[in-house]
């Protein structure tokens, strides 16, 4: 497979899976073209200088806007109508696989498309996977990672199952790290947003049979985001969905694979004509046990109890999901992982969703078989308030992360 790599592409109009609507980027500032190399923990940061001149020059340049000054610089942009949209940057990370199994040094490479051969599998046969965290700008300027080595090792899980050689977790977080410090200027200011993170693990050799492929490619690229839904903390509403499923017992809905997402796209298109954010689905066995909704998971509250679905292998397990968890029983509040029915979460106190792009939302509404079930009275939840801002606080680095989760780049 060969990639070839052009100059950053305009700003994408909208996310696939956002439901916010920003106006387009400012384009990138004329910059001096100077090559430039940063040392990241010992190991010398490159940008590849395959390819043109020009694609080397606009590197360097980049580089330079990114390094050169000594101060967390800032893109200009309008970080006040930051959504949850596609904002190209101006790097991203590559590192391939043959079929050895043996991942080669990675490099960092100006952002853009990347052309596969018609019979890569990961087209072909979805042989993909993808994960997704988050960076934050600390008040200080510098810059922190929520959790990542539970990504990498999901990663991994979801490797083994669909045959596919991984990343080691060095390697992951190596990747990670380097790209988002040759983008740090996206890294939206404090209290604005965050930088997303979206580490990619594909088959992109070619393969006619339905077979493992020959050659693995491990891509990372960065985007900066605002709230996922576009009321922000506001509660959401959703619809639960009575015809489609999301995965099946024996499936993948346990793994982060790409092939998740595709079918959860038409009842989510159908709950958004209708008003409503989002999808929530139930078990495909009995249909009435509650699974999670289209990209996050689902909690409810009563009595003071918080319950989740039990993982039983069609739920992902989320960092977000574990992490309130772990919070949740440091404050003193009892959680159960159980088989929830859809009338006990009618009944709830408060229901709320967890996900690394959602962080935490408030479920304000959920309609089922036409009847609509409300929470809070539009408000949000004393449990979901305090649950987010613990969550919050520890991922902007406003508080001493006592559990030990952020990473903080240097």
């Amino acid at each position: 497979m060969e990639l070839r790599l052009r100059a950053p592409a305009s700003p994408a109009s909208a996310s696939p899976r956002g439901t916010s609507v920003s106006p387009s980027p400012r384009p990138h500032p004329r910059l001096p073209s100077q090559p430039i190399q940063k040392r990241l923990s010992g190991s010398a940061v490159s940008v590849s200088r395959r390819g043109t001149a020009a694609r080397s020059s606009l590197c360097s340049a980049l580089m330079a806007a990114s390094y050169n000054t000594g101060t967390p610089d800032l893109v200009d942009f309008d970080w006040e109508t930051l959504g949850f949209q596609l904002v190209p940057t101006d790097f991203m990370y590559i590192m391939k696989c043959s079929s050895d199994g043996v991942f080669t040094k990675g490099e960092l490479v100006p952002y853009g498309p990347i052309e596969l051969n018609p019979a890569a599998a990961v087209l072909n046969y979805g042989q993909g996977l993808l994960e997704g965290l988050r960076a934050h700008r600390k008040e200080d300027g510098s810059v922190i990672v929520f959790r990542p080595e539970e990504n990498a090792l999901r990663m991994r899980i979801g490797a083994h199952r669909l045959c596919m050689p991984a990343p080691s977790v060095e390697q992951f977080l190596s990747g990670v790290k380097q790209t988002i410090l040759a983008n740090k200027r996206w890294v939206p200011p404090t209290g604005k947003g965050s930088l997303y993170i979206r580490p990619l693990l594909i088959g992109s050799g070619a393969m006619l049979g339905v077979a493992p492929a020959p050659e693995y490619t491990f891509v990372v690229y960065v985007c900066p985001v605002g709230h996922y839904f576009k009321d922000g903390l506001s509660p959401i509403s959703l619809l639960t969905e009575e015809e489609y499923h999301r995965a099946a017992p024996g499936g993948t809905g346990d793994i982060k694979t790409i092939g998740n997402y595709a079918s959860v796209v038409s009842a989510q298109r159908r709950a958004k004509e209708k008003g409503h954010s989002d999808v929530l689905y139930l078990d495909p066995v009995h249909k009435k046990f509650v699974e999670e909704v289209s990209s996050c998971n689902i909690f409810m509250v009563k009595d003071n109890v918080i319950s989740t679905p039990l993982l039983t292998g069609t739920i992902l397990p989320g960092i977000t999901r574990r992490s309130i968890i772990e919070i949740a029983s440091n404050l003193g509040i009892q959680v159960e992982e159980r088989l929830i029915a859809i009338d006990e979460l009618l009944d709830a106190d408060e229901v709320f969703c967890t996900g690394t792009a959602v962080v935490l939302s408030p479920v304000g509404s959920i309609v089922y078989h036409g009847r609509r079930v409300e929470y809070g009275g539009g408000k949000v939840g004393a449990v979901s308030q305090q649950l987010y801002s613990a969550l919050t606080a520890i991922q902007k680095g406003l508080v001493e992360d006592s559990m030990g989760w952020s990473v903080q780049l240097n």
